[in-house]
């Protein structure tokens, strides 16, 4: 059975939604509640490279601290993760791993099942 790993907000629907559909296909994740654990830099670095996305698109450009930290998609990408990594709440949500070889970001939540 894969490991799959799911960066997860309670609070997101989103979020939400990516847990019944892998709880639904018989799959407990292990689940990072990232606002609590916030990942380190080289954990941000690693999901980019799975994602295969730009550091900027990993990010939630409309939350405050976006604005207040004065980031912009020309930001540096180091800056960038080590901002999401000190306000967890910009980081784009949620990711599902899966054997720490793929990864998905759950919106839609349709989008992990090509994964799986």
């Amino acid at each position: 059975m894969a490991q799959v790993v799911l960066y997860h907000n309670p609070r997101c629907s989103k979020s939400r939604q990516t847990l019944k559909l892998l709880e639904a296909k018989g799959i407990q994740p292990e689940i990072v509640n990232y606002l609590e654990q916030p990942p380190e830099t080289s954990t941000l670095q690693k999901l980019l490279h799975l994602l295969g996305l730009e550091a900027i698109d990993l990010v939630r450009q409309h939350e405050a601290p976006f604005k207040e930290l004065g980031l912009s998609r020309e930001t540096d990408p180091e800056r960038l993760l080590e901002a999401i990594h000190r306000h967890p709440i910009l980081l784009q949500r949620p990711i599902v791993v899966v054997d720490g070889s793929k990864a998905a970001i759950g919106r839609p939540p349709e989008n992990v099942e090509a994964i799986l």
